[in-house]
Formats: structure tokens, sequence, C-alpha cells
């Protein structure tokens, strides 16, 4: 299995399917496992296949290169070190790793931040489609608000625990990961406190789609800095802007966070408009 060594000298493995232009897909390409982490997934609307239903329903049209990004940061945490430069250079070598000088990047919820960290740091995008976060306008002072709060859980109990609360109330959820891990997403929001998306725009040159659930908005109460994570706000209410700034839009409509990211949803969106940006595009 092919491997790329990230900015802090780690390595992760991805798995490469299909042929035709180049698709970076930073998601879990194994099936899901039985058992309660799977089971509590899909209490929460997720599906813990869905990197793999992702990689099936795109590979017979494109080069997929996937990675578990998010699990690789969970199990060889970056406290000190996950910042915007870093994340994108990480991308820039999986890429390279696997021999796509040129390629198109998808990514959902932070995944998605990532790829605006990525555009603006590289003329390689063939195409860039964010799922689950506004382009302009994204809640990077609320989501610094989360990460922090999360942080400060976790250096409160003495050890992780398992992940309880209600589906579908935030709020209710108790911090499950270890000091280091939530310190690595504080320091990349912090990074990213002042960052201004809009003034960010003239430097993404590449084909670019954004889509969102017209009901994802995520309220946190008082333990979590009362923070309230629209998504869905600066996309509807922005929408005109965003074409006007080269976006093609999508709206859900009636979906949260959890909904808007399942394949069944992401694949009829994101499919025909890369086949059709990529159609000149050498794999």
């Amino acid at each position: 299995m092919p491997s790329a060594t990230l900015h802090d000298g780690s390595t992760i493995e991805m798995e490469i399917h299909g042929a035709g232009p180049t698709l970076l897909l930073p998601v879990n390409p194994a099936p899901a496992e039985e058992g309660p982490q799977a089971e509590e997934m899909r209490k929460w609307g997720a599906d813990p296949s869905l990197g793999h239903s992702l990689i099936t329903g795109l590979s017979d049209a494109f080069r997929v290169v996937a990675f578990d990004y998010e699990g690789h940061v969970l199990s060889v945490p970056k406290p000190g070190t996950l910042t915007p430069d870093n994340i994108a250079a990480d991308v820039l070598a999986i890429a390279d790793a696997a021999g796509a000088d040129r390629f198109a990047y998808y990514g959902y919820s932070w995944l998605a931040v990532l790829g605006i960290q990525l555009a603006i740091r590289t003329d390689r995008l063939t195409a860039l489609v964010l799922g689950g976060y506004p382009p302009v306008d994204g809640p990077y002072g609320d989501m610094l608000k989360v990460t922090t709060a999360a942080h400060r859980m976790a250096v409160d109990k003495p050890e992780p625990a398992s992940t309880k609360g209600e589906p579908g109330d935030w709020s209710s959820v108790t911090v499950s990961m270890s000091h280091d891990q939530t310190r690595q997403f504080m320091t990349l929001y912090l990074a990213l406190r002042d960052f201004d998306d809009r003034a960010a725009q003239d430097r993404i040159t590449c084909p670019r789609l954004c889509f969102a659930g017209s009901a994802d908005t995520i309220v946190y109460g008082p333990e979590w800095g009362d923070a309230r994570v629209d998504i869905a706000g600066p996309v509807l209410a922005g929408r005109a802007e965003l074409q006007r700034l080269g976006w093609q839009v999508r709206v859900l409509d009636g979906l949260d966070h959890m909904q808007a990211m399942q394949a069944g949803q992401v694949l009829p969106v994101i499919r025909p408009w890369l086949a059709a940006e990529l159609s000149s595009v050498a794999g």
C-alpha cells in the first residue's frame, strides 16, 4: 500500500482506485466493522462506511486517491503543528506520493477548511469541492470556541471516555479525545481566527463547487462557549455573491450537517460536476 510522509515525519497510507483524472479524497477507505462505535455513528445519522461508499461511487470515472487524514491526526496527534501551512503541505505530499502532478480535491466539514487552505497555496488543483463549510463568512470564530472548549474538557478529565450524548444534541456530547487530540484542532483554528476568506477568493483559480444542507446549523450550550456554528446561513444568504466569485452552489433542502455528508446525497451533486469539469484533464 503506498504511503506519504507528512510534515511531522509520520506516514499515512493511501489507497488508489480506478483510472482517469485524479481526485484526492480524505476519507477512511475501509468498509465499516460492526460494533459499538459503528452503532453510535448510525444513531447520529453517520455512515460508518462513508469513505468506502464514496470511493465505490467515484472510482469508475476517476482515479481516486483515498487517505484517512482525520483518522491519522487522531491516531498520531499534532498538537502544536496542525497549522494551515502544514495541512496544505500534507495534502501536496500525498499527491506527490500518488504521482499526481494535478488533482481535484473534495473535503467535508473541517476537511473542507483544509481544501480552502490548499487552494490558496497551490496551482496544482484541477477542481475543488467543499461540503459542509462555506467558502465565505466561514464560522472560524465559533469553531475556535468549540475546539477550545473541547480541549478544556480533555484537560479536565483524567482519561478519554466513551462519547456519549443524545443524537442531534451537540451540547450533550462528552469529549472522548485526549489532550493532544483536542489541542491540535484548537491550534488549527487559532491560526485561522484572523483568516479573511473573502479576501482569499482571488487566490482560488480552479473550478469550484460548494454545497451544504439548508438545516446545517449547530447550536452549542454555555459549556461550549454558546457557539453557533452556522454552515447553511452564509451559503444561503451569500449564494449570489458566491456565484459572482466563481462558485457553483448547491443547497440540499432540509438536511443537517450529518445528513448532507452521506454518499446518497453527495454523489449526485459532485460526480456529474466533477465529470464535466475534469473531462479534458489527464489522469
